[in-house]
């Protein structure tokens, strides 16, 4: 039952394939289960690039082989299981000892120094949110401006009073979604922020310019079940009484709306800098003072665009989302009808 739970852990970030190759049972040296070479070498790479997945992964061999507190931990036998060179194991380890999931002692190497299966999985999950957790302060300190437009590692080492490699790991978090970027050297660049007029304006440009194609790509396919979740959550929204709308939790449902609609783009291109960008949005974007007819006219649209994408109507949901983006980029939305001819929500059936 724990085994299954940390499968499901792990195959968030990385393949079931994965979880196999850590096993000692002779099973999983068959032709028919040995990992291929494109996922083992895809497997290696991901490990290299992030030692906090890494350290996830000895934990799990260490569930899979019934290991219990003292036991001793040998760097060949992990970076055989894991398929990685001793380096990153190194590395790995060390997260692992710096959380107190294991001990290191002189001449001898690291040993378990937690008991329990439980244990172990509480563990895993306690890794699985540490950089996401750094990643999230860093973010949030950037959208305050607490930290500028360039940082080294170092700098933000010293700042969180945390390890090289917790920031790393952070910092390849953020730049999977385009918020920083690395410089020729040891520095990183944040993108710019989303808390002016001028890059609020720039994002709706570039957004009316992609948003629509990206939903008229081919091999665009409708998440039934998240479109239903976040069509209830936009309905309840609208059932709450006049000026009752919290800007923050429009500005939260909003680009969850728009990141769903990226995600379900078939080309991989416009998907991947939609999404990056709406995480942009999501963390350095302000709360702006909207007006609540407002509020609840971009809320209609967004069902407008659900309603026709669930019938599979791809040219009209693009023509509704230039009309949406249009009228988000004036004050004024009404005039944005200008010229084009006004699309008219139709009844559900």
């Amino acid at each position: 039952m724990l085994t299954a739970v940390v499968s499901s852990i792990i195959e968030r970030k990385t393949t079931s394939t994965c979880i196999r190759c850590f096993s000692p049972s002779p099973a999983a040296d068959t032709p028919n289960n040995r990992p291929g070479p494109v996922t083992m070498a895809q497997t290696r790479r991901n490990a290299r690039q992030n030692h906090l997945l890494l350290a996830q992964q000895i934990l799990s061999v260490a569930l899979e082989r019934g290991m219990a507190a003292g036991d001793h931990l040998p760097e060949q036998s992990l970076s055989d299981a894991c398929g990685v060179s001793r380096t990153p194991i190194r590395s790995a380890l060390k997260i692992l000892e710096e959380n107190e999931f294991i001990r290191w002692r002189e001449e001898e190497g690291y040993f378990l120094a937690i008991a329990q299966a439980d244990q172990i999985t509480a563990a895993i999950r306690r890794l699985e949110d540490l950089d996401e957790s750094l990643a999230s302060r860093i973010l949030s300190d950037r959208a305050e401006r607490r930290i500028g437009d360039v940082q080294s590692v170092s700098a933000l080492v010293r700042r969180y009073g945390t390890t090289r490699n917790s920031v790393l790991n952070a910092l390849k978090i953020l730049s999977r979604d385009g918020i920083v970027a690395q410089l020729p050297g040891r520095s990183w660049a944040f993108q710019p922020l989303l808390d002016s007029p001028n890059a609020i304006e720039e994002s709706l440009a570039m957004r009316l310019t992609i948003e629509p194609q990206a939903i008229l790509a081919p091999g665009f396919s409708l998440d039934n079940q998240r479109a239903g979740i976040l069509r209830q959550q936009m309905e309840e929204m609208l059932r709450t009484g006049h000026g009752r709308i919290v800007a923050a939790g429009f500005h939260r449902v909003d680009t969850e709306f728009h990141g769903f609609i990226a995600e379900c783009s078939g080309n991989r291109f416009l998907r991947g800098t939609l999404l990056a960008h709406h995480r942009l949005r999501r963390a350095t974007q302000k709360d702006r003072s909207v007006p609540d007819f407002r509020l609840r006219q971009s809320l209609e649209e967004h069902l407008e665009i659900l309603d026709s994408l669930e019938r599979s109507q791809f040219d009209l949901a693009a023509d509704q989302m230039v009309l949406h983006l249009r009228r988000s980029r004036i004050r004024r939305p009404e005039a944005a009808n200008r010229g084009i001819p006004p699309l008219m929500r139709t009844t559900r059936v």
